[in-house]
């Protein structure tokens, strides 16, 4: 909800950074081994390539590049964070949470790292807490990181088209900042677990015994999803909540420039059309990097920043709608 407390400081992002794997896997390359064609996968998801990890790399060390990136872009040293956030779905370990794993690549010591798994809307999730830490006093910088590795799980193969073709991995970070000037102007979550079932990843689960057995590796471990039922959902709550935060926030929709979970870009372009947000004002990056989850929201910022798409004092929208059914949007100020 909008800040109401004028006392409070404000949490403004004041660095942005992120990391994409060197290997590039362009639909030539992957159509084949899903029994697809490149034509098809960029039609209906609007990828043309994706970043895909080499064997070893792994999630914390992808976000503790991009914090580093991060920290960098805001002129900060790591001894100046005073708490993490990292989200991830795709974690280096069962436990402990990668949080603390990337802090051990970063050099650094005796501060909080808190994991959050609310997949593609876990940065915003993030966010929300990284603001009410500032606002209370609590904390003064807080490195919020998504990252992800969704190529190492995917189902390569034609019983996995419609899923594997969407994902890439990669890292995105932002450094949250108190600051007596405006910044994050307001958050908007939700979630609905009657959605579960429609994109979800069943395995490893806690409820089979034992956790992990080779009996269970009969295609429970590769993502599933009903593909209709996510989109008109994501489309609709999406769509409305972001109405809603520009309404009372008494923003029009051409004033702001939209920078959404890259998912989809049908669900991304329904989404805009149904806020009335304008397409020349829809910042798009999943035709190169793919749907990276919980890293595409600060990935897309920092590559719109880099292309002059947005710039310091310009006001963000920025939305998810994923698994859970969780969703989230946020109206920034940078």
């Amino acid at each position: 909800m909008p800040d109401t407390n004028s006392t409070a400081p404000s949490a403004r992002i004041v660095g942005v950074g992120l990391f994409l794997p060197d290997r590039v896997v362009t639909n030539e390359e992957l159509a084949p081994k899903i029994d697809s064609t490149p034509e098809w996968i960029e039609q209906r998801i609007g990828i043309k390539s994706r970043h895909w990890v080499e064997p070893g790399q792994s999630n914390s060390d992808m976000g503790a590049k991009a914090a580093q990136a991060a920290l960098r872009d805001a002129g900060l040293a790591t001894s100046d964070v005073d708490a993490i956030i990292y989200a991830t779905l795709s974690p280096d370990a069962g436990f402990p949470g990668s949080g603390v794993f990337m802090q051990e690549h970063l050099g650094i010591t005796d501060i909080p790292a808190l994991d959050v798994r609310n997949q593609c809307s876990g940065f915003l999730y993030g966010l929300s807490i990284a603001k009410a830490w500032i606002q209370s006093g609590m904390y003064r910088t807080v490195l919020l990181v998504g990252s992800e590795i969704h190529s190492t799980g995917l189902d390569v193969s034609p019983e996995g088209r419609s899923v594997t073709a969407m994902f890439g991995d990669g890292a995105g970070a932002v450094v949250v900042q108190a600051s007596s000037t405006p910044g994050v102007l307001d958050i908007e979550l939700g979630a609905d677990g009657s959605g579960a079932h429609s994109l979800w990843a069943e395995l490893p689960s806690s409820t089979l015994a034992p956790v992990f057995s080779a009996s269970h590796l009969d295609g429970r471990q590769y993502p599933q999803m009903k593909g209709r039922a996510v989109m008109k959902r994501a489309v609709e709550t999406l769509g409305d909540m972001l109405s809603s935060m520009l309404e009372r926030n008494g923003l029009a929709p051409e004033e702001i420039i939209y920078v959404p979970h890259q998912s989809n870009i049908n669900i991304c372009k329904l989404v805009a059309s149904r806020a009335k947000i304008p397409l020349d004002n829809v910042v798009s990056t999943i035709e190169e990097h793919g749907n990276i989850t919980a890293a595409s929201i600060p990935c897309a910022l920092r590559v719109a920043m880099d292309k002059g798409l947005v710039k310091a004092g310009d006001t963000i929208l920025m939305g998810a709608f994923g698994s859970g059914y969780t969703w989230g949007g946020a109206l920034v100020k940078l």
